[in-house]
């Protein structure tokens, strides 16, 4: 079969662009119904449509990892004055109001609710919205591409608890402010952050030259220096980070909301004999427990050299004035009694959310951060 002329694919391609030129210059939401205008789409509706090598370096500019995050819009609490009312990525305007529904769960007459949300004013027609619906005991999403009401069912809650939590805070709606396809676009962009490979490794530099604007420069042979044990003293430090693999990709997430450079911190400890120990948390035991622990250094340097992820390791030696000033006993008395005790997620959390809102790195806020806190938890 002979292949198409592409005189012939011409008068598409120039429809398509003439579309696409429409739907930029033309108003949309509020002055697009005054004027008695539809937009059939926007330009981000038509592009998975379009070529590939046309469509995905655009796609990928208009989408990356942080979109993963839901953006909070609204509570919606049984009995408000009022329905709740925001405005979406597709629909410009929503809202929603909750109802209480009888019913049975086990012989407890906790019942459940319907959840009625309307949807009005598209900015095109082939556009939706995308939504996560939570409280400290649920998460269930839903999307809606179609202006009208529809309605989320909650046919029982878990336990008494989550209806007097209903009743005091309402269910939390989170917005995913991309759509589908961009949310679909965005765990693209982050699914190579945890790849142990030169690709994974290239995502993560790219992820925090992005969000940080963090600069890398490659350093010049030799990469690895000698370290004589006899050479490190108690209070020096060690900081760790990574750059690729599982940890490598959580550590990215975790300097980009703290603004760290270090993903991995310990200290070096020595003991009355001489011989050299390093305290850190987050060591796994036999359980798979991640604990608090002082571990001999030759063991702790095995360990480093046989990870994967190829660590960064840097050690930083005191400052002679604070050395003179560290207290090595008080140190090992203080490390010794937290051997054993768990990680400590938590306490790493608050170690940067020091105020109710104002430490969020945008678009994390505090009505998102403490759902991800109930539901780590």
């Amino acid at each position: 079969m002979a292949a198409s002329s592409p005189r012939k694919r011409l008068p598409a391609a120039r429809l398509i662009f003439a579309l696409l030129l429409m739907s930029s210059v033309l108003p949309r939401d509020a002055g697009a119904v005054e004027l008695g205008l539809k937009l059939p789409f926007s330009p981000g509706d038509v592009l998975p449509v379009l070529p590939r090598q046309v469509a995905w370096p655009v796609m990928n500019t208009l989408h990356s990892a942080v979109d993963l995050l839901p953006s909070f819009v609204a509570a919606v609490a049984p009995g408000a004055p009022a329905p709740a009312a925001w405005k979406g990525a597709c629909f410009s305007e929503n809202e929603a109001a909750i109802e209480l529904t009888p019913g049975d769960r086990n012989g407890t007459d906790v019942g459940g609710a319907v959840l009625r949300l309307k949807t009005a004013s598209a900015h095109s027609w082939a556009c939706m919205d995308l939504y996560v619906f939570a409280t400290p005991y649920r998460i269930t999403w839903d999307y809606y591409f179609a202006a009208r009401e529809h309605t989320l069912e909650i046919k029982s809650w878990e336990e008494e608890a989550e209806l007097k939590y209903v009743k005091e805070h309402g269910i939390s709606i989170f917005l995913m402010p991309s759509g589908m396809l961009g949310t679909l676009l965005s765990l693209i962009d982050v699914l190579p952050l945890f790849s142990n490979t030169a690709w994974g490794q290239h995502s993560n530099l790219a992820f925090l030259e992005k969000h940080m604007g963090a600069s890398f420069e490659k350093r010049t042979q030799p990469w690895v220096a000698n370290i004589r044990k006899e050479d490190i003293q108690s209070g020096d430090f060690l900081a760790l980070s990574k750059i690729r693999g599982r940890w490598g990709g959580f550590e990215t997430l975790e300097k980009w909301v703290t603004g760290a450079f270090a993903g991995h911190t310990s200290v070096c400890l020595k003991d009355e004999k001489g011989d050299l120990w390093v305290a850190e948390s987050g060591y796994e035991n036999e359980k798979g427990e991640e604990i608090i622990a002082i571990v001999p250094w030759d063991e702790w340097w095995a360990m480093a050299l046989k990870d994967e992820s190829n660590p960064q390791i840097a050690l930083l030696p005191l400052h002679p004035d604070v050395r003179a000033r560290f207290n090595e006993s008080a140190a090992w008395e203080y490390a010794r009694s937290m051997v054993g005790n768990p990680y400590g997620y938590h306490n790493m959390i608050f170690s940067w959310i020091d105020t109710i809102g104002d430490n969020y790195p945008p678009p994390l806020d505090a009505n998102l951060v403490i759902f991800i806190y109930l539901w780590k938890a």
